[in-house]
């Protein structure tokens, strides 16, 4: 009778880990670096209106590495109105994509935080996809310092 120890039991499962890892399938908007091509994506090419998203973010990051965000859109989040999904992208890291939220009525509120990660001073964009199809935007500037120095 063959036994297994726990390190070949450990060892299989970060191989199938890995194997399932590798083998998951990345969409195009995903995979894209382009802030532009995400948003496309993600509202299907139509052009959203500015207004009803907040985007709370610091003017100057000390840190580009946990950056405070919150996200909030104006919507009552009835099931005859509600804020289905906001996309938040930044136009300075390698991968555009920051973040993808759902909401539904039972949410309460369209609003969320967390903390993200920029690579350099760049744009954050938030697009909020609102049940009817109708779309919202706003985005802000960050200036990404190095120790807090100014560059």
């Amino acid at each position: 009778m063959n036994s297994v120890s726990r390190r070949q039991v450990l060892g299989a499962s970060v191989g199938v880990l890995a194997a399932a890892g590798l083998g998951l399938s990345v969409s195009p908007a995903l995979a894209a670096n382009d802030s532009g091509d995400l948003i496309k994506a993600f509202t299907g090419g139509k052009q959203p209106t500015e207004g009803k998203v907040k985007l709370d973010l610091p003017e100057i990051a000390e840190n580009g590495n946990t950056v405070p965000m919150t996200v909030s859109v104006e919507s009552p989040m009835t099931e005859q109105s509600y804020v289905s999904e906001v996309l938040v992208v930044g136009d300075g890291n390698p991968r555009g994509g920051m973040a993808t939220f759902r909401f539904t009525p039972l949410s309460g509120a369209a609003e969320t935080n967390t903390r993200i990660r920029l690579a350099t001073t760049q744009t954050v964009t938030a697009v909020a996809k609102m049940n009817d199809g109708s779309l919202y935007m706003t985005a802000k500037q960050v200036k990404v310092t190095i120790g807090g120095c100014g560059g």
